[in-house]
């Protein structure tokens, strides 16, 4: 079992489903006047996509995920998968 458990962490994937776009965001961040909002909405506008944003964020949130999801954490999936 801890075989299959690291494999299974060392082989996860990140995606974020749903059809996300640069005026759904700048209407998600309507109203938050922080300095990170206002520098993301730039940043999107200036690229006027939102591929790269969410590639970059799915690649740097593998490794606290993986992390995350412990041994325990992962044994108790897996038996509530063979006991479904």
């Amino acid at each position: 079992m801890n075989r299959l458990i690291e494999y299974l962490r060392q082989h996860i994937m990140i995606d974020f489903q749903g059809d996300l776009t640069v005026g759904k965001v700048r209407e998600l961040l309507a109203g938050d006047d922080t300095r990170d909002a206002k520098a993301l909405l730039t940043k999107l506008v200036a690229d006027k996509k939102i591929e790269d944003m969410i590639l970059v964020l799915a690649d740097c949130l593998l490794e606290p995920v993986q992390r995350a999801l412990t041994d325990e954490v992962m044994r108790e999936q897996l038996r509530m998968y063979s006991e479904s």
